[in-house]
């Protein structure tokens, strides 16, 4: 009868914990620039994190060793709206006369930029290699 709230206690914990470990500026942070700029031979993974945050991939090479790899895909749709309208009123003596017409138009265009970063560690942890390909569509 108690396990209940004591699983919802943990639920909701664990919840806020791992919430803990999310930085939403390291998708911010890798870009070429930073690679290029901070990434070095010889880094250890840790110092590798700092700058770039987590990898989406971890795996390991034919050696044994680790290779990290980050992956970044953004979109970016931009949408033009136009609209015009047309209003006459006209009329004699007597009479009036109101005429209206209005239209609108929109396109968009997406486009899509690519990054990844291959980070190859030796045997100690350190970098001994990293690559990049960047592409943009």
């Amino acid at each position: 009868m108690h396990r209940i709230p004591i699983l919802a206690a943990i639920a909701v914990l664990s919840g806020c914990a791992a919430g803990q470990y999310y930085d939403p500026q390291a998708d911010e942070q890798l870009t070429v620039g930073t690679v290029q700029k901070e990434v070095r031979i010889g880094m250890s993974g840790a110092e590798v994190a700092q700058v770039l945050g987590s990898p989406n991939i971890v795996s390991t090479d034919e050696d044994r060793n680790e290779v990290w790899i980050y992956d970044k895909i953004s979109t970016q749709y931009v949408r033009a709206d136009a609209s015009a309208g047309i209003l006459a009123i006209g009329g004699g003596a007597d009479v009036g006369a109101v005429a209206g017409a209005s239209g609108s138009q929109s396109s968009g265009a997406t486009s899509q930029r690519t990054l990844t970063v291959v980070i190859k560690f030796d045997a100690d942890g350190s970098v001994r290699d990293f690559a990049y390909h960047t592409s943009r569509f």
